[in-house]
């Protein structure tokens, strides 16, 4: 899809944000909604075309933290190829620590509207020493400039296109904010510093079909759009600490004490959390008692970040994950005594291997050789392998950010959009599985009420398709704050239900939200993507469910308007009639109850509203009606539920 195509779309959704209330089956079921038509790059059913590309980006970093400064020093080399039919003249890069500069576009975008992206303490961002272009024979230093989050670095010579390759090499030194965004930060725990380290080394914008460079500012709340590649780092900290990241540790033994080490590879195999080192030995032994520095590595392929945690304070725990495949994956925990308690941090290792167990078998296998949670400063933030929890949480809470943040392993770090601008895609589609996950995990021990039994089911709809909302499709850094919970988590996340359970039921729609998954594993669908995919591997048309769903705030209200007998006689059958009262078309399910105890239900399709905001069926009865009740599950997100029976009063 072109540029001016993605334009248009967000034209067209301005105009239909506040379109009247009332139905309007014209409205509803318009035929054109797509704004273009496939190409080589996007095919017209969803699926990646035969020419598309995406570029790439290889990572290999050596870091120091200093923890007497809290400042991170370090030198990323950048192996970059241009798979895009474009010769490239310069590169851009997301240089995210400028985030946490006073002069700031975040600073002065939400500092004084405060919340979770505010920040109080600032930083220098970003200070690079030294940029280096090296093509082969050629070496040279770049003309560069940084503009807020964004660096522009200028090459010599275009990079060629369809393959084209250099590295770029860039040294340079942060100073860790205390709390950075609620994505990254320092807490000072009894038994020391813990630094949840992210966004913590320049990493390449993405180039795609879409739109050439994606240059949206990193402001707070809109996250992140990154190219894939495998990644080496390395961090070298005090020896007494305790340091865990993405990917696998390549050097366990030269980290650890030999017993811990031991531990560490018991912890691998076994299907029980295994302590590597426990809350006595802090400061008593081991680790602990290491002197001088040590360089923790690690490797990660075939993605698009990496982070790491790093304290004194650690205890640390492991166990086995079990993939569909037979391959095994670990699950850690890291957290301070603080964490420790009733349904703590202690439990955080098995809720780890529940979750990506349960994703792995029913989405798509989890790609990395390790899962780690860290305790910290940061509420909830997720990066491949490793995901940041507050070290506050208990039970239901810490089942919950955990589940959430390592859902986010599979949008978007395995299906890659772009969380700048969709964040409904990520959010919304995670909270969707979360659903699932949290039934099936420990016997549904921390099942959510669904919204079907909830008390607050009506206050939910009321919120939810408010007409003052913001609609699915808005840039996250432009949703208003008020309204992040419901537009990029929520709302998403029951547009998935309802397609689900309503429109293609349980068979069709998993059939075709994993072959979504597999589509785009490792690449950059757009929201245009989904829909097709949706559309074509569910067998259904939906152009009518996106519009109200993801381009307005369409509400659904179906009512029952009449029953009459024919001729008046029970026995000779009733003639029923439904209503349509919003714009929000869908499936109807009529349940009747007549006087004798005889019970049908209809199922209707949603083409019954095609032609206008009536339907009239008759039903054959034998006795007189007692009730009428349209969606007697309650599975619909109606808007007025005092209008879905009749009883005949």
């Amino acid at each position: 899809m072109k540029k001016s195509s993605l334009l248009a779309v967000f034209a067209i959704t301005s105009l239909s944000v506040w379109s009247q209330s009332h139905y309007n089956h014209k409205e509803a079921f318009a035929p054109l909604f797509y704004p273009s038509g496939g190409n080589e790059y996007r095919s017209a059913s969803g699926e990646p075309g035969p020419k598309y590309w995406q570029n790439r980006a290889d990572y290999n970093i050596t870091s120091t933290l200093d923890t007497t400064g809290h400042t991170v020093t370090a030198k990323v080399e950048i192996t970059y190829t241009n798979n895009s039919p474009d010769n490239l003249k310069f590169l851009w890069l997301q240089t995210d620590q400028n985030n946490y500069r006073k002069d700031s576009r975040a600073t002065a975008t939400t500092t004084a509207a405060g919340g979770r992206w505010a920040n109080a303490m600032f930083t220098e961002g970003d200070v690079i020493k030294s940029v280096t272009i090296d093509e082969g024979a050629k070496k040279y230093s770049p003309q560069y400039s940084t503009t807020d989050t964004r660096t522009q670095v200028w090459l010599n010579s275009p990079l060629k296109a369809a393959g084209g390759k250099l590295k770029l090499t860039i040294e340079y030194k942060f100073t860790v904010p205390e709390y950075g965004s609620d994505r990254m930060g320092r807490l000072n725990t009894k038994n020391g510093w813990i630094y949840e380290i992210a966004q913590w080394f320049p990493r390449m914008a993405v180039y795609d079909d879409i739109q050439g460079w994606n240059l949206l500012p990193y402001l707070g709340q809109g996250e992140f759009y990154l190219e894939y590649g495998d990644i080496s780092f390395s961090v070298t900290a005090p020896a007494n600490m305790i340091v865990v990241g993405s990917g696998e540790l390549l050097n366990p033994a030269e980290c650890f004490t030999p017993e811990e080490a031991k531990r560490y590879a018991a912890a691998r195999l076994s299907d029980k959390t295994v302590m590597i080192r426990s809350a006595e030995e802090i400061g008593k032994g081991g680790i602990s008692s290491k002197k001088g520095t040590t360089t923790w590595k690690f490797k990660i392929l075939n993605t698009r970040d990496v982070a790491w945690g790093a304290s004194n304070a650690f205890i640390l725990d492991g166990a086995k994950i079990d993939l569909p495949s037979g391959k095994k994956s670990m699950a850690l925990s890291a957290y301070p005594v603080e964490s420790v308690g009733t349904d703590g941090w202690q439990r955080s290792t098995e809720m780890v291997k529940g979750s990506i167990e349960f994703y792995s078998k029913n989405l798509f296998e989890f790609p990395y050789p390790a899962a780690t949670n860290v305790a910290g400063i940061v509420g909830g933030m997720e990066y491949p392998g490793i995901v940041f929890c507050s070290y506050k949480s208990r039970g239901n809470g810490l089942w919950g950010v955990t589940d959430h943040e390592f859902g986010h392993t599979w949008f978007p770090m395995i299906v890659g959009s772009n969380e700048r601008k969709y964040a409904w895609m990520d959010e919304g589609f995670n909270t969707f599985i979360n659903d699932l996950s949290s039934a099936a995990f420990n016997n549904g021990e921390f099942k959510k009420h669904s919204y079907f039994d909830n008390p607050a089911a009506e206050q939910t709809v009321k919120s939810v398709f408010n007409d003052k909302g913001d609609i699915l499709l808005t840039a996250p850094d432009v949703v208003q704050q008020a309204n992040l919970g419901n537009t990029a988590y929520f709302k998403p996340s029951l547009m998935l239900h309802a397609l689900r359970n309503s429109v293609l039921g349980k068979e069709r729609f998993d059939a075709a939200f994993r072959e979504y998954i597999s589509r785009w594993a490792f690449k950059h669908p757009t929201p245009w993507d989904f829909f097709r995919t949706m559309e074509n591997v569910g067998g259904e048309d939906l152009a009518w469910f996106w519009r109200g769903w993801v381009f307005n705030n369409w509400k659904i209200d179906q009512s029952v308007q009449s029953v009459k007998y024919k001729n008046s006689v029970p026995a000779n059958g009733a003639v029923i009639t439904i209503e349509n009262l919003e714009q929000q078309p869908m499936p109807a399910t009529v349940l009747v109850k007549e006087s004798n105890g005889k019970q049908q239900t209809t199922q209707l399709p949603v083409e019954i509203w095609q032609r206008g905001g009536t339907y009239t069926f008759e039903v054959p009865t034998t006795t007189q009606i007692t009730e009428v009740t349209i969606d007697p599950e309650k599975k619909m997100f109606d808007w007025d539920r005092s209008n879905n029976t009749w009883t005949g009063q």
